[in-house]
């Protein structure tokens, strides 16, 4: 196969007799440079097909205008709706966003932490895994001075910026809605607590059931990867005995609309026999019948904070190793049908 051949500045320096200072100057759109000048250069460019080479150029300037973002899953809801936010945020400020996910897998994620370094990323932003409890080796990141912002799923220990949702909150609401609507028996499906974010709403769940006290119940606990094959298998579980939950606390929507199909198939009425909740109030809660009770978590103002946070450091308004900043975002309990809640229709004017 015949190598592509790829046109470098000089060649369009070159083809217009004009000095590769003044092209590079034409392409940046310098005020010195007459309108004349960077249309030829521009039209040079698209003849020749000449492509900015932004890493040489990182590589002269020390800077790449490049932040980095590791994220555990691109395609959850909250995860996405966060990347979004963060990439229109950045580009208001001239930087670009390079994603990467760690498919909840530490060592995929301790690869990608020196990929990112190696690339020269100005910044990094980061979604842990549901593993990670050695966060040493975003150290490389913090003794070269390059900013580092954890969202979501933060170290509990490690120092470093941390943007969290509330929830200990998003638990305790929850939990209290259930006892509130009359459910005692109040199952909770959760990830695995080694994560702080799961650790911090089973925390919330219990400290309702003390207040409205009914003991906790450990057989009404599980703990795992929030995913619809785990949630069926839970239900079975859960529903194999005389003994059955009254309401399910499902630690993410995809759980919750397992459950809610699991109960449609076995027969059980919702929100009648079993009340059923979720986590993250993405589209689908909306849609299904009955629609789901679900914590809304602002993931697009996550996303603008987490963005905001590293201009900040960016532009030395922090110091990118002192005065850790923490940031606790609020959640919001969205009462439906799968509770027992009767939805009054929205009256669109």
């Amino acid at each position: 196969m015949k190598k592509q051949v790829q046109h470098t500045i000089k060649d369009v320096a070159a083809a217009l007799g004009l000095s590769v200072s003044t092209v590079s100057r034409a392409l940046n759109d310098h005020p010195h440079i007459s309108q004349e000048t960077k249309q030829r250069v521009r039209e040079a460019v698209e003849k020749l097909d000449y492509r900015h080479n932004a890493l040489a150029a990182s590589l002269r300037n020390s800077r790449s205008n490049m932040i980095g973002l590791i994220a555990p899953r691109i395609t959850m809801y909250f995860q996405s709706t966060v990347i979004t936010a963060i990439q229109h945020k950045l580009h208001e400020y001239g930087y670009n966003l390079m994603v990467c996910q760690s498919n909840d897998s530490p060592a995929i994620e301790q690869e990608l932490v020196g990929v990112m370094y190696a690339s020269r990323v100005e910044g990094l932003i980061v979604s842990s895994t549901l593993y990670t409890e050695d966060f040493s080796h975003f150290d490389i990141f913090n003794r070269a001075n390059i900013p580092l912002v954890f969202y979501d799923r933060v170290p509990r220990d490690y120092l470093a910026h941390k943007i969290q949702g509330d929830d200990y909150q998003g638990g305790y609401q929850t939990t209290r809605h259930l006892l509130e609507q009359g459910a005692r028996q109040v199952a909770y499906i959760t990830g695995p607590l080694s994560c702080k974010l799961y650790s911090d709403r089973y925390e919330g769940y219990k400290d309702a059931l003390r207040e409205f006290k009914v003991p906790l119940d450990e057989s009404l606990i599980y703990c795992h990867e929030l995913n619809k094959e785990n949630a069926l298998q839970t239900c079975r579980m859960l529903f194999s005995g005389d003994k059955h939950p009254e309401a399910i606390f499902a630690g993410n929507d995809t759980t919750a609309v397992a459950v809610v199909q699991f109960a449609k198939e076995k027969g059980i009425a919702v929100p009648q026999a079993l009340k059923v909740t979720g986590y993250s109030n993405d589209s689908r809660t909306e849609i299904i019948e009955p629609s789901i009770t679900s914590v809304e978590q602002f993931p697009y103002e996550v996303g603008v904070q987490a963005a905001s946070l590293m201009m900040e450091l960016l532009e030395q308004k922090l110091k990118p190793n002192q005065s850790y900043i923490s940031l606790t975002t609020p959640i919001e309990l969205v009462k439906r049908q799968s509770s027992g809640v009767v939805e009054i229709p929205q009256r669109h004017e």
